[in-house]
């Protein structure tokens, strides 16, 4: 029960975070985002549990842009084909795959996912008292 509070509490924080971020950048955002972006923040927190913290910080950020970037795939495809929601459409942009991903939003997500580890680490060092997180930059 514990754990799944943690976690729990851990995607709610990113779905509201996430929701804040488009709502700044994009002046809206959809109920599905909270969803995805929930779903990222545990997932981007997992990398620490499945590598272990001897992993470059720059190693984590890659590995999380691709979860975020496959994520965003798999939701697109069904949000925005499967149901036609039209939430994001990536087709003007270069490099993208079937409007949903871009090599632009890659890139972003690597950067972004920063924010993602060092908030999820600091947050189970606080709130859960796990491990004090420490980085090793490459």
């Amino acid at each position: 029960m514990k754990l799944f509070f943690k976690e729990f509490y851990l995607f709610c924080f990113g779905a509201v975070a996430y929701g804040l971020i488009e709502i700044m950048f994009r002046g809206n955002t959809h109920w599905t985002m909270l969803i995805v972006g929930g779903l990222c923040f545990v997932l981007i927190g997992a990398v620490n549990e499945v590598f272990p913290y001897e992993i470059a910080l720059t190693s984590q950020m890659l590995i999380s842009a691709v979860i975020i970037t496959a994520l965003e795939f798999v939701s697109g495809t069904v949000i925005n084909d499967w149901f036609r929601l039209g939430v994001w459409n990536y087709s003007d942009m270069p490099y993208n795959v079937n409007g949903q991903i871009c090599l632009v939003f890659f890139c972003a997500w690597f950067f972004l996912s920063l924010v993602g580890i060092v908030l999820d680490d600091y947050m189970r060092y606080k709130l859960f008292g796990e491990e004090r997180p420490h980085y090793k930059l490459l």
